[in-house]
């Protein structure tokens, strides 16, 4: 069991290892959820959940078709143009 205290601030510090296991960093904003049991802490969700029905066929394209081989040509192009 971790502990923590309460600031005159009323802020809380949250252990280094569940902000780790939890891949919290500075500026994550939480849902402070009042339950019988106490305070639940969850992370507001950065995006409206989703369906792939609500998001297929939003990235049309409409050029001509290129092949893999093209496009891992391109891939290594650009690679080779970063690294310079």
């Amino acid at each position: 069991m971790r502990t923590t205290k309460l600031s005159s601030k009323g802020q809380v510090i949250i252990p280094k290892a569940l902000r780790t296991r939890y891949n919290w960093s500075p500026g994550q904003e939480l849902s402070v959820i009042d339950t019988q049991d106490g305070i639940l802490l969850k992370p507001l969700q950065r995006f409206k959940h989703s369906d792939i029905e609500d998001v297929a066929g939003i990235l049309k394209y409409s050029g001509k078709p290129v092949t893999i081989a093209e496009m891992q040509a391109a891939i290594e192009k650009g690679a080779k143009e970063r690294k310079k």
